[in-house]
């Protein structure tokens, strides 16, 4: 800023030394006086055009045609740094004449000002860097200890525009109107400026103390209050510009953040419900050191319903700035209320649950995710999600590059407790997944909250892997996949009476008032589509048993399960009627049906496979029969004995083959005894 300053007093300089010569020198030729004398203090050709006009009345000044000042060389912009319709100048000519400027009036008319910072950080409004480095070029701007005052200096009209390439940032400004009052070169000053940023206005109102100092930078007393849109942002205190420093107490209000991100060249949407929608504050003693940290001590944020303390750290990064906090809360709510009616609940009561006939399909924006990576320290008494509420809860929040894990450190829930992670993934779309632990967890007011359904009365534990991808509730459900498992202690089925409908062979055993009482209930799972899968699921009740297999879409909240009971008839398990139960249709409206078709299929496949086994051994049995009866024959008729392990064939064999011999050596005895 000091050299902006500069450059306004160099312009106000240049214009009296152009009054001047009004009397002796044409207007063409002063104006290139006057350019070649702005160059020399600046390094910056100035340009002016048409007739430069001195005024006597009501007070002397002069005022010229359009006027430009070039932009740096290396600026990639083709547009000139400052350009503006008109220049006036208005000077005490008694204060002028005992060796003192003090100028009553600077105005231009429609400026434009467009400034730039380069990818290697340098800037086109610092003339410095157009100076000879030992600072002894000719004309050389006036130190600031030149001193000057400044009734009143204004822009009307203008524009202002900053392209931050070492950023990505791009600050558009329209009709900007500015007033700049320095009564005193060493005492107060003040500025209130007004613009449209996007179509909304902002202002701006600064004032300080010792003007001299802060214009070189250094830090003063200042009192600072900023308007964007429906966002406002206050600090009272300690602050300087060169480098950026502050000290002081910080008070932001800021339900509009979408316009505050436009006045700074961000991208910023309006928070979800319970994070910041209708209530976004945050206050406490700010401190910037003057090297890009900053850090806001005995901070009160309050988003929505929420309030939390706690002190907090953001630095900056190479490509986003970082947050480290350590914070505590109140009792914390995101139950936004936004699943309610028909549209399709993700949990229960007004939300629908297992009643909505589908998932909500709103968009989820996580674009906020972007804006900065973070470390967040959090404890809170409890955690109501919506469709999950968490008890005494202590949790790691970490965000880099748009993707956010929550790690639960601790969190109590529903008689028990959870543990594991918790990832949303906002890098090119929207994904969610975790890795959960849920130990000792009821199952009733769980299932309550998630779904809507209170039927299932047990306490058990849980294990869950899964991950989602889509942007809302309605696009994750339908892409879900991972696996789990679940076991369940003691507990209660209500609406369903197995044992009922296996004892009368009747599926109306449905509704209120029914009940299937159980001792123990495991299985696992997989989901893939959105749709998971189960084949293992093992129920033990005091006169049934139970296994169970099929399909529940998760994503198009459907029911195909197959369920297969057997009552108990005998203390052993043994005996007793199976009678599978199939379960289909939607979540809102299943129906229940005893497979009767399928028992009496069972019973044929059984009755044909028992009478193969006959048959079988049937067959076995007069095979058996006939060999005894061979082996007796071959031992009383041909004296063969047919050994256990021996087949008839070989038996038969060896007794034709000793007969062969005896009879041959009965020959040759007969031959020799003849001779």
């Amino acid at each position: 800023m000091r050299w902006i300053v500069r450059v306004g007093v160099a312009l106000a300089i240049l214009v009296l030394l152009a009054f001047g010569l009004l009397a002796i020198v044409p207007s063409d030729r002063i104006a290139q006086v006057v350019s070649t004398q702005f160059e020399a203090m600046t390094g910056r050709k100035l340009e002016v055009a048409g007739e430069i006009r001195p005024r006597l009345w009501p007070s002397l000044g002069v005022t010229t045609g359009p006027v430009s000042i070039a932009n740096a060389e290396w600026a990639e912009s083709d547009q000139p740094l400052f350009r503006a319709e008109n220049l006036s100048v208005d000077v005490n000519l008694g204060a002028l004449l005992g060796g003192e400027v003090k100028i009553l009036g600077l105005a231009a008319d429609r400026p434009e000002i467009n400034l730039e910072r380069s990818r290697d950080g340098k800037a086109n409004w610092d003339f410095a860097a157009g100076l000879p480095s030992d600072g002894t070029g000719v004309g050389a701007v006036p130190p600031p200890a030149t001193g000057f005052t400044l009734d009143e200096g204004a822009i009307r009209g203008g524009t202002i525009r900053f392209d931050d390439r070492q950023s990505g940032r791009r600050i558009a400004l329209d009709e900007v109107d500015a007033r700049l009052s320095i009564p005193d070169f060493s005492g107060p000053f003040r500025l209130a400026a007004t613009a449209l940023s996007g179509g909304q206005k902002v202002a701006l109102d600064l004032s300080g103390d010792v003007f001299s100092a802060f214009a070189m930078g250094r830090v003063v007393p200042i009192k600072v209050s900023l308007t964007a849109g429906g966002s406002k942002l206050g600090f009272e205190g300690r602050g300087g510009y060169a480098p950026l420093a502050a000290e002081g107490a910080l008070v932001a209000d800021l339900p509009d953040l979408p316009a505050l991100g436009r006045l700074f060249g961000a991208s910023l949407s309006r928070p979800s419900p319970g994070l910041g929608h209708d209530r976004l504050q945050a206050s406490g003693q700010l401190t910037l050191d003057g090297s890009g940290r900053a850090f806001l001590r005995q901070a009160t944020l309050a988003a929505d319903a929420n309030e939390l303390k706690g002190d907090l750290d953001l630095t900056p990064g190479e490509a986003r700035p970082k947050l480290k906090a350590q914070l505590t809360a109140g009792p914390i709510s995101l139950n936004t209320g936004s699943a309610g009616g028909t549209g399709g609940g993700a949990g229960g009561g007004a939300g629908g649950g297992m009643q909505a006939e589908g998932w909500p399909e709103d968009v989820i924006d996580v674009s906020a995710l972007g804006v900065m990576d973070a470390e967040v320290a959090l404890t809170a008494p409890s955690v109501d999600l919506g469709v999950l509420k968490l008890g005494p809860t202590r949790a790691l929040i970490t965000v880099e590059r748009s993707r956010a894990v929550f790690d639960f450190r601790e969190a109590q829930a529903y008689g028990g407790r959870i543990t594991g992670d918790f990832v949303v993934n906002g890098r090119g779309g929207l994904s969610v997944g975790g890795r959960l632990n849920l130990a000792g967890l009821q199952t009733q007011p769980l299932f309550a909250d998630l779904v809507g359904w209170d039927r299932l009365v047990s306490t058990g534990d849980l294990e869950l892997e899964f991950l989602g991808v889509g942007n809302s509730i309605a696009a994750i459900m339908k892409s879900l996949k991972g696996k789990g498992a679940i076991t369940l202690g003691k507990g209660e089925l209500r609406g369903l009476d197995i044992a009922g409908m296996l004892r009368t062979l009747d599926a109306g055993y449905v509704g209120e008032g029914q009940k299937t009482i159980f001792d123990g209930l495991a299985g696992t799972f997989a989901m893939e589509g959105g749709v998971l899968t189960n084949s293992d699921l093992k129920l033990v009740a005091p006169y049934l048993t139970a296994a169970g297999a099929g399909r529940i879409g998760l994503g198009e909240r459907t029911l195909d399960y197959r369920l297969r009971p057997t009552a108990l008839a005998a203390a052993d398990g043994t005996g007793g009627v199976m009678v599978p139960l199939l379960i289909t249709g939607p979540w809102a409206k299943p129906r229940f049906r005893l497979d009767l078709e399928s028992i009496a299929r069972e019973k044929m496949e059984a009755e044909a496979k028992a009478a193969a086994e006959r048959l079988k051994a049937e067959a076995k049995a007069a095979e058996a029969a006939a060999k005894a009866e061979l082996e007796r024959r071959l031992k009383e008729e041909l004296g063969v004995e047919v050994a256990p392990d021996d087949s008839l064939g070989a038996a038969a064999k060896r007794r034709a083959t000793k007969a062969l011999e005896d009879e041959a050596r009965r020959a040759l005895e007969e031959i020799l005894g003849g001779n």
